[in-house]
């Protein structure tokens, strides 16, 4: 598999594939689903959201690939067993799973957040991404093989004050990818994680939204960053192509962090 300098995999790449990319209607899932259909993939975006999920499809076909969009709630088990087997059935197989879908929660001390706050972080958050991988697992056993990336944050190895449940939910995912990799080491299956740092999103905009003047919240991000920006969701689906990759033969139950050299101050 040949990487350009750009980190994008060159056209062709990953021809005859099927990759499922979770969260696919927006941001790092969006940019991920194309990258993959680039490489020449052939890509199910997996999304609650309709329009923004057929857009993405449609931007990975002028791309020359093939993809469908498949409206599904991570939240409810048959909408991600009807994923797979949806996959299944039109692409006969599922090499590559991105789990990305997730959101960000609330952001006040941990006394002043809600129960219902909490609960709906942990069921998106971990309950989605348990549903996802345990279908996505059943079809790559009975393939002998498959790739599984997860989407945490490094908010999976770190922590900010003001949103513990958030961190909570991304240390799970942690949890879950290295203790499913050493499930299925041995069964040609191999699962990691990426952990992004500060990305130029609509997730990161909804966040300092919350900070109060947005513009001031992005620039006191920013100089948090010893790269001096946020980083873009192309390059965070560089590093999941990357882990999908022969590059990547004999890595699994790791997790990258893409952030521009936070976590290592």
């Amino acid at each position: 598999m040949i990487i350009s300098l750009s980190g994008e995999i060159m056209a062709g790449q990953l021809e005859g594939k099927v990759a499922i990319i979770t969260g696919g209607s927006s941001g790092i899932g969006r940019a991920t689903a194309i990258a993959f259909g680039k490489a020449g993939a052939k890509v199910v975006v997996a999304a609650r959201r309709d329009f923004e999920g057929e857009e993405t499809v449609s931007q990975i076909k002028q791309a020359g690939s093939e993809a469908m969009f498949v409206k599904t709630d991570v939240v409810q088990e048959s909408d991600v067993e009807a994923l797979v087997s949806k996959t299944v059935e039109t692409y006969s197989r599922l090499d590559y799973a991105f789990n990305n879908a997730g959101i960000d929660g609330g952001n006040a001390p941990l006394h002043e957040q809600s129960i219902e706050q909490f609960d709906q972080l942990m069921s998106i958050n971990v309950r989605g991404l348990f549903l996802c991988m345990k279908y996505e697992i059943i079809q790559m056993l009975r393939q002998g093989e498959g790739v599984i990336v997860n989407n945490s944050s490094m908010g999976g190895l770190i922590a900010f004050p003001n949103i513990g449940p958030y961190h909570a939910s991304k240390h799970a995912v942690m949890g879950l990818t290295k203790s499913a990799a050493l499930d299925y080491a041995q069964s040609g299956i191999r699962i990691n994680a990426v952990n992004p740092g500060i990305i130029d999103t609509d997730l990161i905009s909804r966040i300092t939204e919350k900070m109060g003047d947005p513009k001031t919240a992005s620039q006191q991000l920013t100089t948090m960053i010893p790269m001096g920006r946020m980083g873009k969701a192309e390059e965070i689906a560089s590093t999941v192509l990357f882990l999908c990759s022969e590059a990547a033969s004999y890595i699994t139950g790791q997790s990258l962090v893409i952030d521009g050299g936070y976590v290592a101050t």
